[in-house]
């Protein structure tokens, strides 16, 4: 990626300035985990079974805990070490919630985090395509993202996503390896998992999906994260969440407290005192592409009206 500044309509490029200690990345990325990762900071350099991990955090929304690695070289395996540490995790499971209580004086039960849930974040100034290549897959539960500096104070931070349908565990030898070990207790959602969990697919819903997410995508930055039970569409934060239902339609949560909401059809409904999937107190049934009109188009759109974008 390029950068440029600009003065009236001429551009200067911004120039890329090299971090000098992969302790610089780490100390940037723990004091701002909130802003960047929407995670909250548990703790560095945690000591493990005669490992280290740099960063230990933990998922609030989804309650389970991420390591995070910080790595100035490229010659490293993403896969062994990503599987070292979920293994770690998976079988340390009360020495990371008693750490956990340790370092925020809390009371974290073990049974409270959704352990299934648990990742590795990555983090360089670049991966080397064998890198990226070897975790091209749709159920490995690693990140990587490249962090770049520039002039000006400039940071920049790029995740490279898996485009791949395959699963890991069918390209892994020997059934008692740390992979097929670790994917028997970690499930990454897909999209294409909200829509295979039913007996009768239908094909008319996942093209409503498709073109919802289309228009959502055009406000701009927006990521689009398969949960168990629903899919987030989030800036920063989830503002937007989609149950699938074959038979109904989408059953779609607004993420704003009651009275933020300004409904002139009023064809969404209070949920604020019920139990529901998803976040935010109002819910609308998508059922069909006219719906959809009223969702997204300028001049009444609900999500508009949100100050989203």
């Amino acid at each position: 990626m390029k950068l440029f500044s600009r003065k009236g309509d001429v551009l200067q490029s911004i120039a890329n300035k090299d971090f000098k200690l992969e302790k610089e990345i780490q100390q940037l990325i723990e004091n701002n985990l909130g802003e960047i990762f929407n995670l909250e900071f548990v703790r560095s350099e945690m000591p493990i079974s005669n490992f280290r991990i740099d960063t230990l955090a933990f998922d609030k929304e989804n309650n389970c805990f991420v390591i995070i690695e910080y790595k100035k070289d490229r010659n490293f395996s993403v896969i062994d070490q990503g599987y070292t540490y979920m293994s770690l995790l998976l079988n340390n499971k009360a020495d990371f919630v008693l750490e956990y209580n340790e370092q925020k004086s809390k009371s974290l039960k073990k049974n409270d985090v959704e352990w299934s849930q648990s990742k590795v974040i990555f983090i360089a100034p670049s991966f080397s395509e064998y890198q990226k290549h070897s975790v091209n897959f749709k159920d490995v539960p690693f990140e990587l993202w490249e962090i770049k500096q520039y002039e000006n104070a400039v940071i920049g931070l790029m995740q490279h996503k898996n485009s791949s349908t395959e699963s890991i565990t069918n390209v892994t030898a020997g059934e008692k390896s740390v992979v097929k070990e670790v994917s028997k207790q970690i499930q990454v959602y897909t999209e294409a998992y909200h829509f295979s969990k039913s007996k009768k697919p239908n094909p008319e819903i996942e093209s409503l999906y498709r073109q919802l997410k289309e228009r959502i995508l055009t406000l701009g930055e927006v990521e689009v994260v398969p949960k168990g039970l629903y899919i987030s569409f989030r800036k920063k934060k989830p503002f937007f969440d989609v149950v699938v239902y074959q038979k109904e339609g989408l059953y779609c949560l607004i993420n704003l407290k009651k009275g933020q909401l300004n409904d002139p059809n009023g064809i969404t409904k209070d949920v604020s005192n019920k139990g529901h999937w998803g976040n935010g107190d109002y819910s609308v049934l998508v059922k069909s592409e006219s719906d959809l009109d009223y969702i997204m188009f300028p001049d009444q759109a609900i999500l508009q009206r949100t100050n989203l974008r």
